[in-house]
Parts: structure tokens; sequence; C-alpha cells
């Protein structure tokens, strides 16, 4: 029985890769760099703002702080220009039966923007973000949100897109659900060991047990 699903964020419930990418390219831009295309800086995603950027400005890294300050300044302003939910995923979260949570390495007050500013925000219990707690894949930040919960692990769910949440779900360890349309591709996912992911609102509702 599930009494908690946690979500990540960025390629689970919403895709932001454009104004994400958008928001690097103004800083690289800002510093005389070059700038990445929508498939690099998508590769980059995953692991907080300061190494999204960090990967960005490789292999000057001397321009990180500089460039995580002009990302910053563009993508604040700008990270709810192309940002959606994927496609299903509005119905499900209103029809899932049992709480929700969203863990992301994304830093918390953005998430909560994007997540108000899509109508979602309270559907969920509780959005903790890579700046309140350690990042994933460290498990800490999950075991705590489960124990504010009264949630054992057994009775929860992580669901996400990419190697860091398969670490992540190790590392708590909890059941770990899998979905295909994120930033990383099916196939690295199944060579990692992940369950077979669900490539659709309506399967991932199966995966959950509420179809």
């Amino acid at each position: 029985m599930i009494r908690l699903a946690v979500f990540d964020l960025d390629g689970t419930l919403v895709d932001s890769r454009l104004d994400l990418c958008l928001a690097v390219n103004h800083a690289l831009r800002a510093l005389g760099l070059p700038e990445r295309s929508l498939e690099e800086v998508s590769s980059f995603v995953g692991e907080g703002a300061a190494l999204l950027v960090e990967r960005a400005v490789a292999p000057r890294v001397e321009l990180r702080e500089a460039a995580l300050a002009a990302w910053w300044e563009h993508y604040q302003v700008h990270l709810l220009d192309h940002t959606v939910l994927y496609p299903g995923l509005r119905e499900l979260l209103a029809a899932l039966p049992f709480p929700l949570a969203v863990h992301t390495n994304k830093p918390g007050r953005l998430a909560r923007r994007i997540l108000e500013g899509l109508g979602v925000a309270e559907r969920f219990v509780e959005v903790l973000g890579g700046d309140e707690a350690p990042r994933k894949p460290s498990p800490e930040g999950t075991r705590a949100l489960l124990a504010r919960r009264g949630v054992a692990p057994a009775e929860a769910v992580l669901v996400g897109d990419s190697l860091v949440d398969l670490a992540l779900a190790r590392a708590v360890p909890l059941r770990f659900v899998a979905v295909g349309w994120g930033l990383v591709a099916p196939e690295r996912l199944a060579a990692a060991g992940a369950p077979s992911p669900a490539r659709s609102a309506a399967e991932l509702a199966a995966a959950l047990g509420a179809a």
C-alpha cells in the first residue's frame, strides 16, 4: 500500500528543458562563451543549478560563479516561459488516491514557483529542493521527508526519470518507478537495472496501482 509518492520534478513532472537552456545560454553569452545546444544542456540537468552551470562553462570552471549569477538572473524571471507538465500528468496528479511530495535538486523556491505557476502546487504535501537538503542521490533528504510524514520507506514510492533518482531509491531504500519521457533515455535506465519505465501517464497510473 502506497502512503506517499515522491516525485522528481525536471524530466518527471515538468518539461523545463527549453527554459533551462535559454538561461544557460544567456549566462554563456554574458561571459563571451559559445552557446550550448538543447541536447547538451538537457544532459547537464539533474544535480542542481550549480553543477548545471559548471558543466555548461567547462572547461572554463573559473567562470562558474559569474555564470551562475547570470543564470539565476535570467532563470528566475523566465522559468515558466516554456515549462509545462508532461501530457496527462495534471489529470493523474488529481486522481492519485494518496499524498504526493516533490524532491528535486532544483532550488526549492524555484520548484515551488513552477508548481504554483502550473496550478498544481496544492496537490503536494511538501516540496523539497536541492538547497534545502543534501542533493540527491544522498538519501538524507528523502529519509527526512518520509519521517516528517510518518511514512516508512516500505510504504512509499519514488517516481523519477534519471540515474540520480534510481541511485536515491536504492540508497533510501524504497521502490522506484521510472518514467521514460524525461532527460535520460529509457535504455540507459534499463541498463542500470531500473524497472521498465512508464511511457505515458496511463502506464504511470498503472505502475502506481491507480489505473
